[in-house]
């Protein structure tokens, strides 16, 4: 059995569209290349930081180019550009793509070498025996590669993606205007479509995201359910549409923003006080002063998943540069510097020693903050007293309602999409 195959024009259509270890560096036993390669990482601005690269080149002591764009422009070249990169950085529900225009080729197991130490959440999906397995593109799912070369749960020595940043999504609110719910029981997706917030509601121009987080607030209203909200099909996506244009025409929406900086000056300068947001702008916010609550609905999140990949077109000495940022990667101290920002990593506990217990109470076990916490920027993102909506890591990821995904009908939804932004 082959890969399935997928048109050039569709394969283009879907990759402008989308958006959604070793040990303590000194100590690992990375196999260094003999002469000092260049290793080109294309990805977003989410884990292409300066501080990521800069750590990196000191401690592999080798070459590293960044190349960060829009998460649209980073698969549309991924997939088709494979010989522009060696190693891509981005979303699980990518994949599929990637692994059908022959951009990426198999991670050899035996080379990650904290392989081990990586949790169940990609291995089975499950971080606790009553976690919600969550709908749509489950990273376990899509994993590990089966012996008919395609992708799959079943265990092998071969991986379509490296396990490692990762984080839950919902919305973010302004307690100043919004009373401020309890999670898990009165935050509601629903909130989004509240008529009491009319006009100040924010969502995220894109459409295996913004669309998730639509059809969480259309079935959560009770406005429309439906029978498995990771594979919406044409007949719901038509209902669910209707349902939004009627709310644009009235007035509901206030806007359609693509960035993190975009989603940050929406709430800063009151044009929402509600809206899909990630956590690294509720972070910013914070700091700035701007009281955000970054939900904790009770009918479960979205999830994503970061991917790290291997080009397909990357060999030799590169190749060996590769598996060593992979590793490094699950050292720790780069799982410490995300955490920082609200995002987890797949061996977490390589990390601990490299936050404080502070940091750590507050953002895997979900305690109360101590003292003041700084993001990434050197901000203060959490002030002392403060709990992290949704509680510990363990409670985060075993509430996910749907994975970012691309579904059956995504060329479908797509074409609804932009119909129902430009309305």
């Amino acid at each position: 059995m082959t890969k399935p195959v997928i048109s050039r024009r569709s394969l283009l259509n879907k990759a402008l569209t989308l958006t959604g270890a070793g040990v303590v560096a000194g100590k690992a036993p990375y196999v260094f290349a003999k002469k000092t390669p260049t290793l080109r990482v294309l990805g977003t601005h989410v884990t292409l930081q300066e501080p990521i690269r800069e750590q990196a080149m000191k401690d592999l002591g080798i070459n590293i180019v960044f190349e960060a764009k829009g998460s649209a422009a980073v698969l549309q070249k991924a997939s088709l550009m494979p010989a522009s990169f060696d190693l891509y950085e981005q979303w699980s529900n990518s994949i599929n793509i990637l692994w059908q225009s022959d951009a990426i080729q198999p991670i050899d197991i035996d080379r990650i070498s904290a392989w081990g130490e990586i949790n169940n959440l990609t291995k089975t999906g499950k971080l606790s025996e009553n976690a919600k397995l969550g709908a749509g593109d489950a990273p376990y799912k899509i994993l590990h590669v089966q012996p008919d070369g395609s992708l799959g749960a079943n265990s092998s020595k071969q991986a379509s993606f490296l396990p490692y940043v990762h984080n839950v999504d919902s919305f973010g609110y302004n307690t100043d205007v919004i009373p401020k719910g309890e999670p898990y029981v009165t935050e509601s997706w629903a909130w989004l479509f509240d008529s009491a917030y009319r006009g100040k509601v924010g969502v995220v121009n894109a459409p295996t995201i913004g669309l998730f987080d639509m059809a969480l607030a259309a079935q959560a209203s009770g406005a429309m359910t439906f029978a498995d909200i990771g594979s919406i099909t044409e007949s719901e996506l038509d209902k669910l549409f209707t349902i939004l244009r009627d709310l644009r025409k009235d007035g509901h929406f206030s806007g359609f923003w693509t960035s993190v900086p975009e989603s940050v000056s929406f709430m800063k300068n009151e044009r929402v006080v509600i809206g899909s947001m990630f956590s690294p702008a509720v972070s910013a916010l914070n700091g700035l002063g701007v009281p955000v609550t970054y939900a904790a609905p009770k009918e479960g999140y979205r999830g994503w998943h970061g991917v790290m990949c291997l080009s397909s077109a990357t060999t030799g000495h590169v190749k060996d540069a590769a598996y060593d940022y992979m590793n490094w990667w699950l050292s720790g101290w780069p799982g410490a510097f995300i955490a920082r920002q609200g995002y987890y990593i797949s061996n977490p506990q390589r990390s601990a020693n490299l936050l404080s217990k502070s940091e750590w109470d507050y953002w895997y076990d979900g305690k109360e903050a101590t003292e003041v916490l700084k993001g990434t920027d050197g901000l203060v993102s959490v002030k002392a007293g403060d709990v992290r909506t949704g509680g510990a890591y363990i409670k985060r990821l075993s509430n996910v309602a749907v994975w970012n995904t691309v579904m059956p009908t995504y060329d479908y939804s797509l074409r609804k999409w932009y119909e129902f932004i430009s309305s």
